[in-house]
């Protein structure tokens, strides 16, 4: 259990209230929980998952191989199709283990709550739980590969007191080559501190680049409308408006005309 707050009296009293009704033992400072490490700077406090990573990699049996130097390879496509129309070469084979494939990939997802750098890989190969093929596999251990470049890599929580906030997004249209979907990837930072970021394939077809940017800063927006009123229940005082910022000039000018229902041409 976490007991958090800014009035050490406070929480001494709920120590105290605890231990009276339950057989408790206090750890003093937050140093581990849930396999997620935590120590303090002069910056502020680091949140990294060293020994985790460290144990995925002894558990995949790659201690002594060499490290990547990116998560996933930039030309490979990863697919589920038997047959590639495109450059007419069978598929490789299913996996004959699909619970190793499937335990990699759950690791690797909790992983992520301390490496945004992986979430793209991640989610990429999250979608072939079902039916993994051997190059599915040998994707996930790049990325296992390339966590062992540093292993301790992770978020810095910083101690600068600050009121902004703000998100950034972009979206690869049409990234997906099994569904033609494309995939929204956002970060929210409040001051210097990273608190919230996602991968994810957009639920529909977007018919132009500036219509798959669009649908990714609405996406960032609801993730926004919730961190605000989370931190109004908190007491912590957001200035507003959040700036976002998007690096498609079609997609902001629809967002700042709403009568202009077009979807924008392919930029």
């Amino acid at each position: 259990m976490l007991i958090a707050g800014d009035d050490l009296t406070l929480i001494q009293d709920t120590k105290d209230k605890l231990q009276q009704a339950f057989k408790i033992k206090d750890l003093g400072p937050l140093k581990f929980f849930l396999g997620m490490e935590f120590s303090r700077s002069k910056e502020g406090i680091i949140m990294n998952q060293r020994k985790y990573a460290m144990e995925l990699i002894s558990d995949m049996g790659i201690s002594g191989a060499k490290p990547a130097s990116t998560p996933l390879d930039l030309n490979q496509k990863l697919t589920i199709k038997e047959y590639d129309d495109i450059s007419g070469v069978f598929g490789d084979d299913e996996l004959t283990d699909k619970e190793s494939y499937q335990k990699l990939i759950g690791k690797l997802l909790y992983l992520t709550l301390t490496r945004p750098d992986i979430c793209y890989g991640v989610q990429t190969l999250s979608q072939f739980m079902q039916r993994p093929k051997k190059s599915h596999m040998e994707a996930g251990l790049r990325i296992v590969r390339y966590i062992k470049n540093q292993p301790g890599l992770g978020i810095l929580l910083s101690n600068r007191k600050s009121e902004h906030m703000q998100a950034y997004c972009d979206a690869d249209w049409g990234a997906c080559p099994n569904t033609r979907k494309s995939v929204t990837g956002f970060l929210v930072k409040h001051g210097d501190s990273l608190i919230s970021w996602k991968s994810k394939k957009q639920s529909t077809v977007s018919r132009s680049s500036a219509e798959s940017e669009y649908r990714s800063m609405a996406t960032t927006v609801s993730e926004i409308v919730w961190i605000t009123g989370l931190f109004k229940e908190l007491g912590q005082k957001i200035v507003l408006p959040v700036h976002l910022f998007c690096d498609s000039k079609a997609a902001l000018q629809i967002a700042t005309n709403p009568k202009d229902t077009t979807r924008g041409q392919n930029t």
